[in-house]
């Protein structure tokens, strides 16, 4: 089958996903190589491996050409499309009314009247008498938004885009009109949001600024829709001309919210009785749609651009207001991945490398010591890293030879500044000793599914709090077992600390071998040394130039990055190499003694 997509730079191929430039692609809950899609209210199932889509129109009519009055069923051009998040065999899909299918659209079942305001003026030939441009995607009064609650089965909340709002208790046996009784008429019902939290709760968003209004709509209801609270009067944060299209609220915190707005995104931490704004780095731009997921908060704009906030676990810590001490804030625990093959170098887009993050509050600017241990379950430090604004030198990072643990390295990605703060941990052990300071101990081992503990020093204070890595579940359905990590990070232990040993005894010997040339008087066992030392170099350190032949150190390194590219088991010529590399470096050990 010949590939159908567009290559682009960074990326690889953008895969076609079914529907059309106007409708939603939902991906199946469980299965990755089905998508629902939709063009118009044709709605299709594409299959990735076949690369064909299966067409299960609602009503199989053209809809061209219409006056929307005359049509059996009214799909605009984004008609959602729903998977249940209690069954994923039960889809639904909206045009005046709501559809259900549990045959992927094999059949299709209407389980809701009208839902629609749907007054007779507004029915009409778009663009016409001057230009008639009705395409089957221009038509008022459909259902524009539907969700159901995430826990409570057959409770859906669905939203016109003339301005009502309905719920149903029962999966669509009986619905009830529960349009807030002081909005105004004929806004278009941009999302609902049932509450993770409470089943009673849910938000609404309206938008209006196509009829002129510009105020944001944000209504919220406790009680199933019998009364409604405005969230967004212009005086608590979002400002009067702020439309807003998207309301969500986190599924781990109740009551944090996010709001999407004509000018970017806003956060209420309690309940919407106020707002601020929450822009970061992202641009004044449209906000189209929110979702919460993994922890991440993820947004769309109207620039058809995706942007992440990594990990708002911050945000949902308790009292964020008015802090007086430090803190160190518990972690979300963290998939323990690596960044797939051909992905490292890509830039367009640029996908943050594997990491956890570490939130921290400072009372004030740090001077003085500021470190961050990473210990393991024995409470063994296999990271530590310093902040580079508290005085010390990068030049002074070293590893305690008698222990084999890292003393610290200096970053400046640990920051000392007053207030809220952020570290990303890699998931790294310390890597390999270089020459080069700005190089030392990059490129570490990824460490072992479990529990870590992050240990804070601020001056003599010291804050710690446990933090846990999962294991990649792409990883575990391949087999790969836990088991086989931890031998595998064991067996990379060694051979990082055997390729310590061999780069430091080099530049140990080449220290001496330099202070043995600059001495002024030069005996003949100074002669004898050096002459020792040469030969082991020329054992341990591979020459300078195009291809030369790789010496020990070069060969533990082969095997050290050969072992750092995948979850796997070891495999026996591997063990055999160690064995034999470690056996030479004994070898010139001894010779140099």
């Amino acid at each position: 089958m010949a590939p159908y997509g567009i290559q682009a730079a960074g990326i690889g191929y953008i895969i076609n996903t079914g529907g059309c430039e106007t409708g939603p692609a939902v991906p199946h809950p469980t299965n990755p190589d089905i998508v629902y899609s939709n063009c118009k209210g044709r709605f299709t199932v594409f299959n990735k491996k076949t690369g064909t889509e299966k067409s299960f129109y609602v009503g199989a009519s053209n809809m061209y050409g219409h006056n929307p009055k005359d049509l059996q069923f009214r799909f605009q051009r984004v008609s959602p499309i729903l998977v249940s998040p209690h069954n994923p065999k039960v889809i639904y899909h909206t045009s005046q009314y709501v559809h259900k299918t549990t045959d992927e659209g094999k059949t299709w079942k209407t389980i809701s009247p009208d839902l629609t305001a749907f007054e007779a003026d507004k029915q009409v030939i778009s663009g016409s008498p001057i230009t008639r441009d009705i395409t089957g995607e221009e038509f008022y009064s459909t259902i524009y938004a539907i969700q159901e609650s995430s826990i409570e089965e057959g409770l859906i909340w669905v939203g016109a885009n003339d301005g009502p709002v309905h719920v149903t208790r029962n999966g669509g046996k009986t619905w009830k009109n529960v349009t807030p009784k002081n909005l105004p008429p004929g806004g278009r019902v941009d999302a609902v949001e049932p509450s993770p939290h409470n089943p009673a709760k849910a938000y609404v968003c309206v938008l209006r600024y196509q009829l002129g209004d510009r105020k944001p709509y944000i209504y919220k209801t406790e009680n199933y829709g019998e009364s409604w609270q405005l969230l967004t009067p212009g005086t608590n944060g979002i400002p009067k001309e702020y439309s807003v299209r998207v309301v969500r609220e986190d599924p781990e915190k109740e009551g944090l919210l996010f709001a999407g707005t004509e000018y970017g995104v806003f956060v209420s931490f309690n309940d919407g009785a106020t707002w601020m704004a929450f822009q970061q780095n992202l641009p004044i731009t449209p906000i189209s749609d929110l979702k919460i997921h993994r922890g991440d908060l993820v947004l769309s704009t109207m620039g058809r651009g995706f942007w992440i906030l990594d990990d708002i676990n911050l945000l949902r810590q308790d009292n964020l207001v008015n802090i007086k001490n430090n803190i160190l804030f518990k972690s979300n625990s963290a998939i323990r991945y690596r960044t797939p093959s051909g992905g490292r170098t890509s830039e367009s887009p640029k996908y943050p490398k594997p990491g956890l993050t570490i939130d921290y509050f400072l009372q004030e600017d740090m001077r003085s010591l500021l470190k961050l241990e990473i210990l393991n379950e024995r409470m063994e430090v296999i990271n530590t890293y310093i902040s580079d604004t508290t005085g010390i030198s990068k030049d002074t990072v070293k590893r305690n030879m008698s222990t084999e643990f890292l003393n610290y390295q200096v970053t400046d990605k640990l920051s000392a500044k007053k207030g809220f703060n952020r570290f990303r941990w890699d998931m790294t052990t310390t890597g390999p000793w270089n020459k080069k300071v700005e190089d030392r101990y990059k490129n570490g081992i990824l460490v072992k599914p479990g529990i870590y503990m992050a240990k804070l020093t601020i001056d003599e204070q010291v804050l710690s709090k446990s933090i846990q890595i999962a294991i990649d579940p792409k990883v575990k359905a391949s087999g790969v077992a836990e088991k086989t990590i931890s031998d595998q990070v064991d067996f990379q232990i060694k051979v990082r600390d055997l390729l310590n040993k061999a780069l430091l005894l080099v530049n140990n010997l080449e220290i001496e071998q330099e202070n043995l040339e600059n001495k002024e008087k030069v005996t003949e066992a100074d002669k004898t040394k050096l002459s020792k030392i040469k030969i082991v170099l020329e054992e341990l350190r591979t020459k300078e130039g195009i291809y030369e032949q790789p010496m020990l150190t070069s060969q533990i390194k082969y095997l050290y990055n050969m072992m750092n590219e995948a979850d796997q088991e070891i495999g026996q010529d591997a063990l055999d190499r160690f064995a034999d590399l470690q056996s030479k470096f004994v070898a010139i050990q001894q010779s140099i003694n």
